[in-house]
């Protein structure tokens, strides 16, 4: 995805060089800054994406059944700040926020990983209040007082949609019409440029997408379609016709580009995380096929990008599950046991179930059948899989 930031401190605070939500291109920091906690996932430096991989990861694993250590979801809430917000990052928890760090992102995953696992209820009204005191009037910023962008935006708007309220905003109308070339209009921006000019942004695109969707994370495959839309112009004049033209657009470049998508920089190569957000955005659009072919492209190429990296892994989880695909067998690697790995061991309370959710291990157990029955007949007919999102720099 492409980085908008437009000052040296946002991009200090906040850059998010390559694609929604797990994972900046960068590999993770040999030599950790701060002191990493036993119950964080993941042994790089957490000081700009902690809050970020702990919620992704919690998420993913309970996605596939699987109870997180009770020490790492109380690392999680030990991070909330008084008034509800979440930093990236707190090394000392002893010590208060500062609210100038506290960002979106971090709390509007937090509230979609406390959702999930449930009995967070005070948290979740906490951090949701906090979102709704920060807001723009046309959608959410990073940072409180920042300019609303659409990667921060949609993350909101699905942690509201996850804690079954209405969003009290919604995603700023960054949409590229008329300006640009026929074939990005339809597309999301990240944020104006200084000149209030707007520019395609896949990152953008797929995390609007996804918003834009009746769905939650984790995404339940096999959603009902929605028509693919598209911007007609006449002069300068645009006119949107059928579908929502986001989905158009992102549904048109990815299989243009060979069922992934490349950083904006396209010498740095794919971007795998805006290649899985996108994954998951099309399967919430009931768009299978092409979300099938992206997952597929991910299985054989994302091993190097999601190795150690709790928040990738995460990724690749959620993805895998949106398209009806096993993480336990992920072009043959085992999502599952590699994210279980890099954290604290799973509470007794939960066991892996090879990458099923809670409801199949369920009918599984009533029919009497094998958690290894049930995986050997996913083997045989199962699909891959294939996140959201913000613009700032994820290590993890």
């Amino acid at each position: 995805m492409s980085l908008f930031r437009r000052s040296a401190a946002a991009l200090a605070a906040a850059a998010f060089a390559a694609a929604a939500s797990p994972a900046a291109h960068a590999a993770p920091s040999p030599s950790p800054s701060v002191k990493v906690p036993e119950a964080l996932y993941g042994k790089s430096d957490p000081s700009f994406d902690g809050v970020w991989r702990q919620s992704f990861a919690l998420l993913a694993l309970d996605s596939v059944a699987i109870t997180p250590a009770d020490s790492a979801v109380e690392w999680l809430t030990g991070q909330q700040c008084e008034d509800g917000g979440f930093p990236s990052f707190r090394a000392d928890t002893a010590k208060g926020c500062d609210p100038k760090t506290e960002d979106t992102n971090a709390t509007a995953v937090a509230v979609q990983a406390l959702v999930a696992l449930g009995g967070h209820e005070a948290e979740v009204d906490r951090a949701l209040t906090w979102l709704d005191k920060i807001k723009n009037k046309d959608g959410w910023p990073y940072n409180p007082g920042g300019v609303s962008d659409t990667n921060s935006s949609a993350l909101v708007v699905m942690a509201f949609r996850a804690a079954h309220k209405k969003a009290p905003s919604t995603l700023p109308t960054y949409v590229v019409t008329c300006d640009a070339p026929a074939d990005e209009r339809g597309a999301f921006a990240y944020q104006p440029d200084k000149k209030g000019k707007l520019y395609a942004n896949d990152s953008a695109t797929a995390a609007a997408v996804l918003a834009q969707s009746d769905q939650i994370i984790p995404v339940k495959a096999g959603a009902s379609g929605v028509e693919p839309g598209k911007v007609e112009c006449r002069g300068k004049k645009a006119t949107f016709e059928s579908g929502p033209a986001s989905l158009g657009y992102l549904l048109n470049k990815a299989e243009k580009n060979g069922h992934h998508l490349d950083s904006p920089q396209k010498a740095a190569g794919p971007d795998f995380s805006t290649t899985a957000n996108a994954a998951m955005a099309l399967a919430a659009a009931g768009q299978p096929d092409e979300a099938k072919n992206i997952v597929t492209w991910l299985e054989k190429n994302s091993g190097s990008w999601s190795k150690s990296r709790p928040a990738a892994l995460a990724n690749l989880i959620l993805a895998a599950k949106a398209t009806g695909g096993s993480p336990a067998d992920f072009g043959g690697a085992d999502l599952v046991q590699q994210l279980t790995n890099l954290g604290p061991a799973p509470s007794t309370k939960g066991k892996a179930t090879g990458g099923m959710t809670r409801d199949e291990k369920k009918k599984d157990d009533e029919g009497g059948l094998s958690v290894w029955f049930t995986v050997g007949i996913g083997l045989l007919i199962g699909v891959g899989g294939g996140f959201l999102i913000s613009m700032r720099k994820k290590t993890g």
